[in-house]
């Protein structure tokens, strides 16, 4: 009895040992199963019920202009969607969808207005049959108000969990203002919300703000987002930029484009004591004619033809090469320069004061004062510009501004065209920039196009003016240049923009002095340059007496035969910024021909 019982007991455990080696090879398989052929699936399941973390993006700074008016701003937009498998669309035959769907329907299309209220019903209808739970009615997105109306629906107004209507917001970067000033104020790239050009790119870190995090769970067969960290918005940028004056600007510069059929144009206006810059207008000729703001001229090299000049004959006023009275020879038939021919655009045998020389634009007038006064010494030319300030880099808001490029020249035939703009690069920037020195006592200041940064009300940072250069020239000097430049658009028998033969006038303006600078510029194309292709510049500052402002007007390449008249063209559009801009400031007026200033607001 003892033995069989013995047995019995040896029997029954390695009964329950199979079974317990059984039991752990199903294990060990199911384990082997699920970790390399069921991995995928249960990581799905998993990802349906463990909470997970999602960005909740912070909403970007706005660009502001200096009375407050948004250039650049995030605005809130919706996709629609439904969750067409919620109970309670379900219940009691459908009644709630059935009683409501025809007043959604209708309701949608109203307000969204991409498709029939017909199109509505059969899109919801069939998600309904279908249980979907996520139906995204329309490929629009709606703004903020149509939302509102849309919550007011009967059905909507039930809440998401009977309606089963949800809104997922998207921010939207819109300009207000449309086209103008866009391209300095920059685009974002779509797929990041990085900042891509323009201020947008510049300020992307202070605009960007800090985004923060949810969790995202699936409850009762619905996804629900909890914040866990609040997301921190952008910053505001505000800007020199006002838009009234951005609007006078664009408005003239667009008008003479049209008119000449140029490929481009350029206009800034400058606060002459601040360096603020008020508006800057870049706009491209497109293949229908229209023009867009597209490339930004305003800081990209460019021969500038004689508006130079002014800069050679200061250079060599400054260094005593020359007096305001000296007279200088010139021909009809041009003057060779070693290898050379210079030519003037008003060809006469006369001789030129140095003070009626620059009122004509004559290039061989310029060529031979700073051939004469430098000869040999071309090195001490190109220092003394640098003296002035203009080949300092300009610090610019904008990403990509290009420096100017004035290389000490190996040869005089080089230097000889210096003197009237050519062998030389600058940007229209830096041009206003110096002219701008000219109408401020000597004092050359960075253009600036940002002046404050902000957290809501809260002034964050603030930039001041900075000073280039304290002064550029002596006095005498200066008091010289200026009587140039005044003769330049008054002196109406070779002022180069003063009036035409038959009594039309350029700058010349009945209710604000202008005194500047023509320049026109033949276009350097696969190397060589073209008699019948020119780049027109017109730069001065008003009101004369005391300066205001500074302004620039460059067109490019106007195709109308015969539109090379940089005093008539790029002259007429500054004439027009100057008078409203006065207009709108009421920094100045003229009555009965008395000048009266007054202190701006």
């Amino acid at each position: 009895m003892n033995g069989e019982n013995q047995h019995s007991t040896i029997l029954r455990f390695a009964i329950l040992f199979i079974l317990i080696a059984a039991m752990f090879v199903v294990v060990l398989l199911k384990i082997v199963s699920i970790q390399y052929y069921e991995k995928d699936q249960w990581l799905r399941i998993a990802d349906k019920q463990v909470k997970t973390n999602q960005p909740v993006a912070a909403t970007r700074g706005n660009i502001l202009d200096c009375n407050g008016e948004l250039l650049a701003s995030s605005m809130p937009q919706y996709y629609v969607r439904m969750d067409a498998g919620v109970k309670p669309l379900h219940q009691g035959g459908d009644t709630l969808m059935l009683h409501h769907i025809d007043n959604l329907s209708s309701e949608l299309s109203r307000i969204i207005g991409d498709k029939s209220a017909d199109e509505y019903k059969r899109l919801i209808l069939k998600g309904h049959k279908q249980h979907k739970r996520s139906v995204r009615l329309s490929k629009k997105r709606v703004n903020y108000i149509q939302k509102k109306e849309i919550e007011q629906i009967a059905l909507v107004k039930k809440g998401k969990n009977i309606s089963g209507i949800t809104f997922d917001e998207v921010k939207r970067r819109i300009k207000p203002y449309g086209n103008m000033a866009s391209r300095t104020l920059g685009n974002i790239d779509p797929e990041s919300g990085d900042g891509k050009t323009g201020l947008e790119k510049r300020f992307e870190d202070r605009l960007r703000g800090i985004d923060g995090m949810s969790t995202r769970q699936r409850v009762g067969g619905r996804w629900e987002n909890v914040t866990t960290r609040e997301a921190i918005d952008g910053l505001d940028i505000v800007t020199t930029i006002d838009m009234n004056l951005q609007d006078v600007v664009e408005s003239a510069l667009l008008a003479r484009l049209e008119r000449t059929h140029a490929e481009w144009g350029c206009a800034l206006l400058m606060e002459t004591k601040t360096g603020h810059i008020k508006a800057i207008a870049n706009l491209d000729e497109q293949e229908d004619g229209t023009y867009v703001e597209q490339l930004n001229h305003a800081v990209t090299r460019v021969e500038p033809g004689s508006t130079f000049k002014t800069i050679a004959l200061l250079a060599a006023l400054e260094d005593d090469k020359v007096r305001l009275y000296d007279t200088i020879q010139v021909y009809r038939n041009g003057w060779k320069y070693m290898s050379s021919q210079h030519t003037d655009s008003h060809p006469r045998d006369t001789v030129y004061t140095v003070r009626s020389a620059l009122a004509v634009s004559s290039n061989i007038a310029l060529a031979k004062i700073i051939t004469s006064g430098y000869d040999g010494s071309a090195r001490k030319f190109v220092r003394r510009i640098e003296k002035m300030g203009l080949t300092d880099s300009v610090y610019s808001e904008i990403p990509g501004a290009q420096q100017a490029l004035i290389r000490v020249p190996n040869d005089t035939v080089t230097l000889s065209k210096m003197a009237y703009g050519y062998s030389v690069l600058v940007t229209p920037m830096q041009l206003l920039m110096f002219y701008n020195a000219i109408a401020n006592d000597g004092k050359m200041i960075r253009p600036m196009l940002v002046t404050e940064i902000r957290d809501n009300e809260e002034v964050v940072k603030r930039y001041q003016t900075e000073v280039v250069q304290s002064s550029i020239c002596s006095k005498r000097a200066l008091n010289d240049i200026r009587l140039c430049l005044h003769d330049v658009v008054w002196d109406n028998k070779l002022g180069t923009a003063s009036v035409l033969p038959w009594g039309e006038k350029k700058a010349q303006s009945d209710v604000v002095h202008i005194a500047g600078k023509t320049g026109t510029a033949q276009l350097l194309m696969n190397g060589r340059y073209w008699s019948n292709r020119h780049r027109m510049t017109f730069v001065g500052y008003f009101p004369e007496e005391d300066p205001q402002y500074t302004c620039l007007c460059m067109i490019n390449y106007p195709k109308n035969a015969g539109a090379y008249d940089a005093g008539m063209d790029c002259g007429i559009v500054v004439k027009q910024i100057a008078e409203k801009s006065v207009a709108l400031t009421g920094c100045y007026h003229m009555d009965e021909g008395t000048v009266i200033l007054t202190k701006r607001k």
